[in-house]
């Protein structure tokens, strides 16, 4: 059986960059999975990569069939956005490892729909006040930078991801992104013994 590996963390811990990192690592060979969204396309985006582009019917549809394997709803100035992951063929777990980026609660949804054994979290962590440098460098680079809602999702982000929150899911193991290639050496190295581990019980 392989895994899915679901890369986690708060803001500006550099999930993005590990995951396209991983994602490109030829020997672990594993595939992203393209999740859904009710939201409009953006600029620049392109439909079947970044997500596929929904709407609510679609979704509820899904939802009748049984093929939606985990939601989330956000409220928004533009009303309800909902993401999610559907089983729609992209994951099967008889042939290949797969990665992708999720909240902790996507996580506990798609870990009760394919067992715990089949889901691996990769916590990515990083001291608070350099988080906060980062988020700031980065939003201070954008044409119209929005500092309120840095930190308003700074503070969520301190209560999605509490101790109490990570306990629940039982996620001990935390990969500290102070160094991108030492991050990357020791979630690789796990990855691939992971993977040993599976072979030695069959």
């Amino acid at each position: 059986m392989s895994k899915l590996f679901v890369i986690m963390g708060k803001s500006a811990t550099g999930k993005d960059t590990i995951f396209k990192r991983l994602k490109e690592t030829p020997e672990l060979n594993l595939k992203s999975v393209v999740g859904y969204t009710t939201r409009p396309i953006r600029n620049g985006e392109t439909e079947g990569v970044e997500y596929y582009f929904v709407n609510e019917d679609k979704l509820n549809e899904l939802k009748r069939n049984n093929k939606v394997i985990e939601h989330r709803a956000y409220h928004t100035m533009h009303g309800i956005w909902n993401y999610f992951t559907v089983d729609d063929g992209q994951i099967d777990l008889n042939r290949s490892d797969y990665i992708m980026i999720g909240t902790l609660e996507a996580y506990e949804q798609i870990r009760n729909y394919y067992g715990e054994k089949s889901v691996v979290p990769l916590y990515i962590e990083v001291e608070d006040g350099l988080r906060l440098k980062r988020a700031l460098q980065r939003e201070r680079k954008q044409e119209n930078p929005r500092y309120a809602e840095l930190c308003r999702r700074y503070l969520a982000d301190e209560e999605d991801f509490s101790e109490v929150n990570l306990n629940k899911l039982n996620i001990k193991k935390r990969y500290e992104n102070n160094n991108i290639n030492i991050c990357l050496y020791e979630i690789i190295n796990d990855i691939k013994q992971s993977g040993r581990k599976d072979k030695s019980t069959t």
